[in-house]
């Protein structure tokens, strides 16, 4: 698609800030007004539009794309986006350690642990870890936690949400990226860490460094969303 517009800008109206393009309101692909809750988010919305050339690419607006999203999806199934975020809390990757190797055994409590540790400390949310791959049966309080936590969430915030935690196999990485706790190279090391220890003992993969860097698009690109959406940002 080429790009149709010459101006681009944005307003405050009563449910939202909306884009203008040649001011006309940016519609998604349901035909609903992209209204956005915070003015920074729609700032940073803008330049995505502005910075598009004669050929648009929406591979470069993953913003827009998780706007979109949340109107027009998590918003129709909000309660079926929660499930699917809260069901990693008995698969996330933090709670799935090894015996052996002992020098991946420790990368993993060095790197996975004080991320729960937060978790357990802030959101009084604690997680029990096992050695293999057995799945583990969190505890019911937890899971209850992780429910109304995650709940919490606006759709905005939500959709970003599900994409990181999809991403990094974990919500509680997650949740930490969407509390400003890590980091995306933090969040990044810790969801990769098995396939890092890897290449590390048998060589690089072209292709886990090619998904690693889209990973690594994707959990930037989810967090820096979660941050914008937050109102008054």
């Amino acid at each position: 698609m080429n790009r149709f517009y010459k101006t681009v800008t944005t307003a405050e109206k009563s449910d939202g800030w909306v884009i203008l393009l040649d001011e006309r309101p940016v519609k998604t692909p349901d035909k609903q007004t992209l209204s956005l809750p915070a003015i920074a988010l729609a700032q940073a919305i803008v330049e995505e539009w502005r910075a598009q050339k004669d050929e648009f690419d929406p591979l470069t607006m993953p913003l827009t794309r998780y706007a979109n999203a949340a109107i027009d999806r998590t918003s129709k199934m909000r309660s079926d986006v929660i499930d699917q975020v809260c069901a990693y809390g008995n698969s996330d990757v933090l709670c799935y350690r090894v015996d052996q190797p002992a020098d991946l055994a420790e990368l993993q409590k060095e790197e996975w642990q004080p991320v729960l540790d937060w978790l357990s400390k802030v959101h009084e949310i604690k997680l029990m870890s096992t050695a293999g791959i057995v799945q583990v049966d969190q505890d019911n309080a937890a899971v209850q936690k992780i429910q109304q936590l995650v709940s919490s969430f606006d759709v905005f915030r939500l959709t970003a949400l599900h994409a990181a935690t999809a991403a990094c196999g974990s919500i509680v990485l997650a949740l930490a990226l969407a509390d400003g706790q890590i980091d995306t190279q933090t969040a990044l090391q810790c969801a990769t860490l098995e396939e890092r220890y890897q290449m590390k003992v048998w060589g690089e993969d072209e292709e886990t460094i090619r998904r690693h860097d889209e990973l690594s698009v994707e959990i930037e690109s989810a967090a820096r969303f979660m941050s914008l959406a937050l109102p008054g940002a």
